[in-house]
């Protein structure tokens, strides 16, 4: 099992890419309720620079209730992290990792949460596979 999702996309800037991947999730019923902006964080609190990355906690509220509802516990693995970064040796290069739900199952052994991470994995499959699909404006 790979840890995410992943799409490496070379046809648009950063900002575009956020903002695609964040109507992509839409698309799929998933709202983001956090963002993480790990440049700036580091840059602030330990002096430290690193390449744009971002991490959009994601949810798509049914399937969340429906995890929450097999193990209350599983909100530890919500929401469904998203990052897109930058390829930290060429800025020109955007990666859009998804974290692979299929990890809720293997890390609690909870059977049970496998039609949930199922169907989580096919709305970001789905989401990502949008990504591809759409080039930049002016492409």
């Amino acid at each position: 099992m790979t840890i995410a999702l992943t799409i490496t996309l070379t046809d648009t800037d950063f900002d575009t890419a956020v903002q695609r991947t964040r109507d992509a999730l839409a698309e799929q019923g998933f709202g983001v309720l956090t963002e993480i902006d790990m440049q700036a964080t580091l840059k602030a609190k330990l002096g430290e620079d690193m390449e744009r990355y971002l991490i959009l906690g994601a949810c798509n509220p049914p399937l969340a209730h429906r995890a929450v509802g097999v193990m209350r516990q599983i909100g530890l693995l919500l929401p469904c992290n998203v990052v897109v970064r930058e390829d930290p040796d060429n800025a020109d290069v955007i990666i859009v990792d998804a974290m692979n739900p299929d990890i809720m199952v293997q890390s609690t052994g909870v059977p049970a949460l496998g039609d949930v991470a199922h169907d989580a994995a096919t709305k970001l499959r789905a989401a990502i596979a949008t990504l591809a699909d759409e080039p930049a404006p002016g492409h």
